[in-house]
């Protein structure tokens, strides 16, 4: 998060454009743009525009005020958020219904048909931008079949899924390739283990093992990568956004990279590096909630490191 904080404060700042300038448009003066830049503190050294940035980060967890607006960037994120949070919820719980069940289709027909097609479809799903995808999928399910609303998010009973379900469904399309791809190698290698061959000799049904022993075993690495990919469903949601016309935390994001809103987009990108931590961690505590070899794991390294502390100290240190 800190790595985040410093380059996108550096890195704003090397984008061409006057923050200023822009606010007043075209037909300001270099007075009136001059005593703009001294009102929004544009004209400090840039080592105390960070180190003043960094101040409110700390005391107030808030990236400023936005430069066109005068609003608290936190308070102009939070109402953007619920839409955007949205998309990513619904986008993970999809792209999880549309992976299982083709790995799981994949690893028990093995080199058969199904599984040459279903091996085919990540590769020709990772090679589609993501506003290609939401593209048509509002051509084919808006536009011709009228299922869905093509844009905005509607008010009524039930219409917010509605209106979230495209996009969350372009974001699902692109995050699932690698996840099938993960799950039915590990799959794979899951069904030819020993345990698997004594749980058949016992005559326990096929579809108990694959779903009550199997797949845990087979989702720890697959349930890693989605969290390692969370940055990608953040940016897909961003971008899909723009797609479909929702008024979300991309949409603010895009208009603040236009105006030069260097605060708005400082904190889009910091609580984006939150939810990317937060979603990381939770997924390690799931792995080892579902595998409690990882448990044994951490706790067998932590005696080990206390061994070789002990084992470090001088005579009277360890004995006392």
């Amino acid at each position: 998060m800190l790595g985040v904080v410093v380059a996108v404060f550096f890195l704003l700042r090397m984008v061409p454009g006057d923050p200023a300038a822009m606010i007043l448009g075209d037909r300001a003066t270099p007075q009136s743009i001059a005593a703009l830049r001294a009102q929004l503190g544009l004209d400090l050294p840039l080592w105390q525009q960070f180190t003043d940035f960094c101040g409110g980060l700390i005391t107030r967890f808030d990236t400023g005020d936005s430069l066109v607006t005068g609003v608290s960037t936190r308070d102009l994120i939070l109402a953007k958020a619920p839409v955007s949070l949205g998309i990513v919820v619904l986008a993970v719980v999809l792209a999880i219904l549309i992976a299982v069940p083709l790995a799981v289709t994949a690893a028990l027909r093995q080199d058969g048909w199904a599984d040459h097609v279903i091996r085919i479809l990540p590769a020709v799903g990772m090679g589609m931008p993501l506003f290609w995808i939401g593209l048509l999928l509002i051509i084919v399910f808006g536009v011709q079949l009228r299922w869905f609303p093509v844009g905005g998010v509607g008010t009524g009973p039930g219409e917010p899924l509605r209106s979230l379900f495209l996009p969350a469904l372009a974001v699902a399309l692109g995050m699932a390739p690698p996840l099938i791809r993960s799950l039915r190698a590990q799959l794979i290698e899951v069904l030819h283990a020993d345990f698997v061959t004594t749980l058949r000799a016992a005559r326990v049904p096929e579809r108990r093992i694959v779903f009550r022993h199997v797949l845990r075993g087979a989702a720890l690495p697959t349930l890693t990568l989605l969290s390692v990919n969370t940055a990608y469903l953040i940016g897909g949601t961003l971008v899909v956004e723009k797609v479909f016309g929702i008024n979300g935390i991309g949409t603010l994001l895009f208009q603040s990279i236009g105006t030069r809103d260097f605060p708005v987009v400082q904190g889009i990108a910091l609580y984006c590096a939150v939810l990317v931590v937060v979603v990381t961690t939770l997924a390690g505590v799931l792995s080892a909630v579902l595998d409690p070899r990882l448990r044994a794991a951490d706790a067998a390294d932590a005696l080990a490191g206390a061994a070789d502390a002990s084992a470090q100290l001088p005579a009277g240190g360890a004995a006392r």
